[in-house]
């Protein structure tokens, strides 16, 4: 059972807190990062851009060597707004979330074309281009620049709501926060403190196993006085994903190439290639229905096995039907199955093709 909350657990200035945590930073840090190639203030603004955009909502272990891909191919923002969209979108597929590629497409044109491939300065000049909103302006502007900002992630919410017990719920609490973290900014430094921030969040204050004895706050830290760490953030209940179903089309003509399609540029999966399919939705869709949609004329066979993925908001269930066409088969997008590595295949597609081949 939970011991209620400390009251008399004391706290050092806020300036007190921020010198613990930059020396700790300073011994502790993740220096192996390889957008971490220059001190703060120092970093060159693309590839902090480039970073920020991809770790959202990914682990850094996931990122890595996708950054260093990006990175290798397109080295600063006038190459990559000059690549074609499908190079990139290759490039990207399997790190998800694929509206922040289209969207990074789009803000690298404009800097490129607009602002002599100059990124603002300024957070708010930094938000008013596409895919770039709060935390990902203020994370560019304290890491490039030292900029006066305190960039508010995941990391960071959960180390501030423990270190003052902060009660309110999160994310909509965000806001509070900030207000924290704004009071133990450091002048000059404001990069150090965030990625601080973050490594003590990524690296000690974990979500379910936090190593309070490896903290530099321990001793200040009201969560860990009163013996619950793992009650904050305060969090509202998490609501039941749904299920949506339907199927994928596996169209294969007489020379063995199989046909893909390209997905609109807007909603789910935009710009991406894949598998034509049906409609995903929760009411159950029959192979009769499906069939009536199949891409082409040919033998139909029900695949046994099925996909399963799980996205942000949905569950899907994705069962296969396979077809060998009669005649040439309608215009389209055809590949060679041991050529689909090279498509720009997201994953719940990828699991379509690894069952299938």
């Amino acid at each position: 059972m939970a011991r209620k909350m400390s009251r008399t657990t004391s706290h050092p200035p806020p300036h007190d807190l921020t010198k613990k945590l930059l020396s700790w930073f300073a011994q502790a840090g993740r220096t192996a990062l390889p957008w971490r190639d220059a001190p703060c203030g120092e970093r060159d603004p693309y590839k902090v851009w480039l970073s920020e955009v991809m770790l959202q909502q990914t682990t850094c272990a996931a990122v890595i060597p996708y950054f260093e891909k990006f990175i290798a191919k397109w080295p600063d923002v006038k190459a990559l707004a000059a690549a074609p969209s499908d190079d990139v979108m290759r490039a990207w597929a399997g790190l998800g979330y694929y509206a922040r590629a289209r969207n990074m497409l789009k803000c690298a044109r404009l800097v490129a074309q607009e602002r002599q491939g100059k990124f603002p300065v300024a957070p708010e000049d930094l938000q008013q281009l596409p895919g770039i909103g709060p935390y990902t302006a203020a994370a560019i502007a304290a890491i490039a620049h030292h900029g006066p900002c305190a960039p508010v992630d995941g990391n960071v919410i959960r180390v501030l709501t423990r270190l003052y017990a902060i009660p309110d719920i999160m994310p909509a609490g965000k806001a509070v926060v900030g207000e924290y973290a704004s009071h133990m900014l450091p002048q000059g430094c404001s990069g150090d403190f965030a990625e601080a921030l973050m490594d003590l969040g990524a690296t000690v204050c974990k979500p379910k196993n936090p190593n309070c004895p490896a903290c530099p706050w321990q001793s200040a830290c009201r969560a860990h006085g009163a013996g619950v760490p793992t009650d904050y953030p305060k969090k509202a209940p998490k609501k039941a994903k749904p299920i949506r179903k339907g199927w994928a089309f596996w169209v294969e003509r007489a020379d063995g190439q199989v046909l893909l399609e390209r997905r609109p540029d807007k909603g789910l999966l935009g710009g991406m290639t894949g598998f034509p399919t049906t409609e995903w939705q929760v009411d159950e869709i029959t192979a009769e229905q499906a069939a009536a949609l199949m891409p082409g004329e040919g033998d139909w066979i029900q695949v046994e096995k099925e996909v399963r993925h799980t996205f942000t908001h949905f569950h899907l269930e994705l069962k296969i039907l396979k077809c060998q066409l009669l005649g040439e088969g309608e215009k389209g997008l055809w590949c060679a199955p041991h050529n689909l590595h090279e498509q720009a295949l997201p994953s719940v597609m990828k699991k379509v093709s690894a069952l299938m081949i």
